[in-house]
């Protein structure tokens, strides 16, 4: 892999890992489109090392209050958003380790990832135009944490979405959108740190190439500007512009792969 096929596949990760089009889909469908080697699962990992990085940089002054309430004996919104983040995480870390081997075989052929795209973009309209939105992020109790950490369960799809499938849980549950997006950005950082620890011993001294730190450090960029671009979006728009593109990528790729496959 080159300097720029990896600048390009870090920008694509800090890109779709915060928007709700599905940044692993994404990594599977831009090699498969150009016709480049897919460098396999510990690149993935190392670049959503590198969107890890955008969340910890953008949210840190918000970890440290909350790690602060959440391990204090004290009462406060802060200590029940902690302990909300905590449940939502398990459910997803369970059935991330559980379907693994899945998701690096079976779950990565272009023509699903094509159908979950449109699948989760209607998804994704219905919650966003059906859904009451009267909850803000100090609202959310153990209802709706436990409701998105469920949600997470999908994600291991490409084509589904983690920030996708979270938000779209949280308008379910009746989260305003930006509340939804802030919650399942803050929900990403130990779930991407999870991943990258199991990951971790999978990478060899060789991979640790120019390339890599490039992909990485593009992805941590772009990723961060994602975050402040979507929470800013979401206080004036909808998630339209979003299912749109979900719909009509998810149609091109089934249409490629049927005609390839012919």
């Amino acid at each position: 892999m080159n300097l720029w096929q990896a600048a390009l596949l870090g920008a694509v990760q800090g890109v779709g890992e915060f928007l709700p089009i599905s940044s692993s889909a994404h990594l599977v469908l831009v090699p498969w489109f150009l016709g480049w080697r897919y460098e396999g699962l510990a690149f993935d990992v190392a670049l959503h090392m590198g969107t890890l990085m955008a969340v910890v940089a953008y949210f840190w002054q918000d970890w440290l209050v909350l790690l602060r309430d959440g391990l204090s004996r004290r009462r406060s919104a802060e200590k029940r958003l902690f302990w909300c983040l905590v449940i939502a995480t398990v459910p997803g870390a369970v059935f991330g380790y559980l379907l693994e081997e899945k998701a690096e075989t079976v779950f990565r052929e272009p023509l699903l990832i094509g159908i979950m795209l449109m699948v989760m973009g209607l998804i994704l309209y219905l919650a966003d135009t059906r859904a009451p939105a009267f909850k803000y992020l100090e609202d959310i109790g153990l209802k709706e944490s436990l409701w998105i950490g469920l949600s997470q369960a999908l994600a291991i799809i490409p084509g589904v979405s983690r920030s996708g499938i979270t938000m779209a849980a949280g308008r379910a549950a009746g989260l305003d959108r930006e509340a939804a997006a802030r919650f399942s950005f803050l929900l990403s950082t130990p779930i991407i740190f999870g991943a990258g620890v199991l990951q971790l011993p999978r990478l060899a001294p060789a991979d640790l190439t120019a390339s890599f730190f490039v992909g990485v450090a593009t992805s941590a960029v772009v990723g961060f500007l994602s975050i402040r671009f979507l929470l800013r979006y979401l206080t004036r728009h909808s998630f339209g512009i979003f299912i749109w593109y979900r719909f009509l990528l998810g149609l091109a790729v089934v249409v490629l792969a049927v005609l390839r496959a012919a």
